[in-house]
């Protein structure tokens, strides 16, 4: 592999870009280390939502999130990435290291996909039903690796058993104190940097229409999209063979690139882990499925009324915590 390492300032916009990745109530569980051609990932479990992911599958599903939308980010800038996971077998939480190599040429295609990570939010609003959705579906499909992360598609004739779980699990935790403790202080209105600013949870009135969703604190009383009297979304639910952390870590690079796919087909999208984090309601998730894997994550994908104004990013840490540079 040639040892070439592009300029660092083009290391620091990629990362700055790729940590505009999902996470669960985010978190942003990652840290990075440039060191000489190497750029190294690890999961920071200082920043473990530890309630609501008590066996740290989330965590390691976003910095797999964050690894794709760095090397997205990097071919848009010009450069191959070339990775290799859990490179320390005596360093669990060393997850990726990253060398690079110059492309000749950028296509179109592969700028749009970097923009998409600048244009995708997690939106927990009700959506309109997919347009087109039969010629995205088999875009979606060939875009995964079976071997590493399987797509299924849930008819709609199960959205009710599906909604059933998403109840449960809210009903199952309705006691557990320090679990609401760990929602409130992510949803903290004054949070300038991590968590889930106000503006972008659903209020009550909003949060009445979605049937999937995680039930956060409402932080306001508006009434938004009150022309979408229920959702209409398609689901989608990613899921591995196991629960091996290299399976796990594959699947948030998954669900980077489905997130990517329906952003750059104009779809809205909205990642749900609630229902796989308690055994009851994953257990009827992976029925649904019909038994072939393991549950990860599930996507919430629609339309969001074209006319309306793409809301404001979520923050994000500043990039000298989470970049290293030796």
């Amino acid at each position: 592999m040639p040892q070439t390492m592009p300029d660092i300032d083009v290391v620091k916009k990629a990362v700055l870009l790729a940590c505009r990745a999902p996470s669960v109530h985010n978190s942003q569980p990652w840290r990075w280390v440039s060191e000489g051609v190497v750029l190294h990932l690890f999961v920071d479990r200082h920043r473990w939502v530890h309630r609501a992911d008590r066996s740290g599958r989330e965590a390691i599903i976003s910095c797999g999130a964050v690894l794709d939308h760095l090397r997205v980010a990097m071919v848009a800038a010009g450069w191959q990435a070339h990775v290799e996971r859990f490179p320390n077998p005596n360093d669990l939480d060393h997850l990726a290291s990253v060398e690079f190599s110059p492309l000749e040429f950028v296509t179109e295609a592969q700028h749009k996909r970097a923009e998409a990570i600048l244009q995708r939010r997690t939106d927990r609003l009700p959506f309109s039903r997919p347009t087109f959705w039969a010629w995205l579906e088999p875009v979606l499909g060939s875009s995964l690796d079976s071997d590493i992360a399987m797509l299924d598609v849930l008819s709609d004739e199960l959205r009710p058993k599906l909604a059933k779980a998403s109840y449960l699990t809210e009903t199952l935790r309705q006691n557990d104190v320090s679990y609401h403790a760990e929602l409130q202080w992510w949803t903290s209105p004054f949070a300038l940097s991590e968590g889930i600013p106000p503006e972008a949870l659903a209020s009550t009135s909003e949060r009445w229409r979605v049937d999937l969703a995680r039930d956060f604190p409402a932080r306001g009383d508006a009434d938004r999209r009150a022309d979408v009297a229920v959702d209409c979304s398609k689901v989608l639910v990613l899921s591995t063979e196991g629960d091996a952390r290299a399976e796990v870590f594959g699947c948030g690079e998954a669900l980077s690139t489905v997130l990517l796919e329906c952003t750059m087909a104009g779809m809205a999208t909205c990642a749900l882990t609630h229902l796989i984090e308690l055994d009851e309601s994953r257990d009827i998730v992976r029925r649904l499925i019909g038994e072939r894997g393991e549950p990860q994550v599930l996507i919430r994908v629609g339309i969001a009324p074209p006319m309306e104004d793409l809301p404001a990013a979520t923050p994000r840490r500043l990039l000298d915590d989470v970049l290293e540079i030796r």
